[in-house]
C-alpha cells in the first residue's frame, strides 16, 4: 500500500494517506497511537467497489502534528481539509476509536459533507470512574510517561490471531511520534461527550461497531449512540475486544460492505 504526502489547502500541514481503489470514497481515521497501515484489511476488501483513503491522522506516522493542546473540535477540522483538499465530499467516513470520535464529529458538523459514518470502537459519554482513568492516562502521557503494556493487554486477548494482530500494533505504539501521542491522547480523552448529544441531529446511515469484550468502548455505548440517530444500526461482534477490524477483519468487513449498501439519507434530510 503507497503512503502519499500532501499539504492541506487550509492549513498548510501534511497529510500522509493510502488512497486506492475508485467509485464513492469511503475515508477511514485510525485510533491514537496508529497509522494508517492499521486498515490494511480494509482497503484490499472495499477498494474493488470503492476509493478507500486512509489517513494518518496528525501527528501520527507521517502528518504532521497538531498543536499542543488541541481538543476534538481541532482535528474535525483536521478531517475537513482533508476531505476539501481530496474534494472527496459527500463522503462515507468510519473512525475507529479517536477516529471514530472525528468521525462523529464531522458527520454532525458537515451533514451535508456525509454520505454515511460509522463508528468502530467508539466511546460514548463514558461514566465518571471511566472518564477520571482516561484522563490520569492522558495527563501521564502528556508528562511522558508511556505505558504500552496495559492497552495492549486490555486489547487483545490469547488467541493466535490476537498475538498476530497485537504484535503489528506494538510495532505502530512503540513508533509513535510522543507529543502527537499526547495531543491526540488529551482530545480523546476530553472528546467522548463534545458531540455526543447532537447524534440525534445525524440523518445519513449511521453504523456502530464494536466487540463484546471491549470494556471501554462498549456494546451499550455502541447501542445508545445509534439510539438517538434516525438510521441507526448497532452491531456487536461477539467474542472480540478494541481492535475488531485486525482480529475479526472479514467479520468487520462484511458489516461495512452492508453499510456501505445502505440507501443515503433523502436529499431534504440531509
Amino acid at each position: 500500500m503507497t503512503l502519499t504526502t500532501l499539504r492541506l489547502s487550509n492549513s498548510g500541514h501534511t497529510v500522509a494517506l493510502r488512497d486506492h481503489g475508485a467509485g464513492a470514497p469511503v475515508l477511514l481515521i485510525h485510533g491514537v497511537g496508529m497509522q494508517s497501515a492499521a486498515w490494511a484489511p480494509q482497503i484490499d476488501a472495499l477498494y474493488k467497489t470503492h476509493r478507500v483513503i486512509a489517513v494518518d491522522m496528525p501527528g501520527h506516522g507521517d502528518s504532521s502534528p497538531l498543536a499542543a493542546g488541541s481538543d476534538l473540535g481541532a482535528f474535525v477540522a483536521w478531517c475537513r481539509d482533508v476531505v476539501d483538499t481530496l474534494d472527496l465530499g459527500p463522503v462515507n467516513i468510519a473512525g475507529h476509536s479517536m477516529g471514530a470520535l472525528i468521525a462523529g464529529g464531522f458527520a454532525v458538523t458537515h451533514p451535508e459533507l456525509t454520505t454515511r459514518v460509522c463508528l468502530i470502537n467508539g466511546v460514548y459519554r463514558r461514566d465518571a470512574a471511566a472518564r477520571a482513568a482516561v484522563v490520569a492516562r492522558a495527563e501521564q502521557i502528556k508528562a511522558g510517561e508511556v505505558d504500552l503494556e496495559t492497552p495492549l493487554s486490555r486489547w487483545f486477548g490469547d488467541s493466535a490471531v490476537d498475538v498476530a494482530a497485537r504484535a503489528q500494533v506494538a510495532g505502530w505504539l512503540g513508533a509513535v511520534d510522543l507529543n502527537g501521542y499526547a495531543t491526540a491522547y488529551s482530545a480523546f480523552a476530553q472528546g467522548d461527550a463534545t458531540y455526543a448529544a447532537q447524534y440525534a441531529q445525524i440523518t445519513c446511515p449511521f453504523m456502530a461497531l464494536t466487540g463484546s469484550d471491549d470494556p471501554n468502548s462498549t456494546p451499550a455505548m455502541s447501542r445508545a449512540m445509534v439510539a438517538q440517530a434516525s438510521d441507526g444500526h448497532a452491531v456487536v461482534i461477539e467474542g472480540h475486544r478494541h481492535m475488531v477490524t485486525l482480529t475479526a477483519p472479514h467479520v468487520a468487513n462484511a458489516h461495512l460492505a452492508a453499510w456501505l449498501a445502505m440507501p443515503p439519507a433523502p436529499k431534504e434530510l440531509q
